[in-house]
């Protein structure tokens, strides 16, 4: 039995001695989304006002590239998790907005929406990977969703319209999003052939294929939108992280 152990171990240690990264650059060159235009107080709200939370003069291209998510897709690649031991993360609603508005979790993780406004919220999503309704709840309460199944999750709020929020479940832990250059890592990806997904809102889907070897890490580039001389394959159709509305 020790004999045995000592050899999975082995196995485990040569498997992640051969695991390399995955670097690239995404590049955005304009304003793909469309900015909502909303009153500083809604006409039906009642009671304690909360002003709406103003963006950070953050410059267009920017602010494109926080919201890109790169992934990977594949048989080979696997993230076990302990029972019970899932991550949980948080989306908050304060000043009548979701923080953040663009969340990526890997699959089989819980996200909190905790209330930090005076007035009431109720989210809810209609999303096919993970449909919910949490009800409406006041300031300093918060309530939990799991998201057992990778997919998009396009998350609102029934008494506040302007309210809106993305959930990225990714299929495994091997995602990451661009710094403000445009630079991704995917750190410690096993050997194997796999598909490269960049996903923005607005823009939809991109995919390459992508080899790992086990001595020498691997790259790719996206630009998004797709440029005459990249061979990326974009795909705004219906996907395995389908959006579900």
């Amino acid at each position: 039995m020790k004999t045995l152990q000592v050899l999975i171990a082995i196995a485990v240690f040569a498997g992640a001695s051969h695991a390399q990264d995955i670097n690239g650059t995404i590049t955005i060159k304009k304003r793909l989304t469309k900015r909502n235009v909303t009153a500083p107080v809604s006409i039906y709200q009642r009671g304690t006002v909360v002003s709406l939370g103003k963006d950070a003069g953050q410059d267009p291209v920017a602010y494109e590239l926080a919201h890109v998510v790169v992934y990977l897709e594949g048989t080979p690649l696997s993230s076990p998790g302990k029972p019970g031991k899932s991550p949980v993360f948080t989306m908050e609603q304060i000043d009548r907005r979701f923080t953040p508005d663009l969340l990526v979790v890997p699959v089989g993780s819980t996200v909190s929406f905790p209330n930090a406004d005076p007035i009431f919220h109720n989210v809810f999503s209609l999303s096919k990977p993970r449909s919910f309704d949490l009800g409406t709840y006041d300031k300093g309460q918060t309530r939990t969703v799991s998201f057992p199944k990778p997919g998009l999750v396009f998350v609102y709020c029934r008494l506040h319209p302007n309210m809106e929020a993305t959930i990225v479940v990714t299929p495994n832990r091997w995602y990451a999003r661009p710094d403000t250059s445009g630079q991704y890592h995917i750190t410690g990806v096993p050997p194997g052939t796999y598909t490269l997904v960049a996903w923005h809102k607005a823009a939809g889907f991109f995919r390459k294929q992508i080899v790992v070897g086990a001595d020498h890490n691997a790259s790719a580039d996206f630009f998004i939108p797709i440029d005459t001389d990249d061979k990326t394959i974009a795909q705004t159709g219906a996907m395995d992280m389908s959006e579900g509305r």
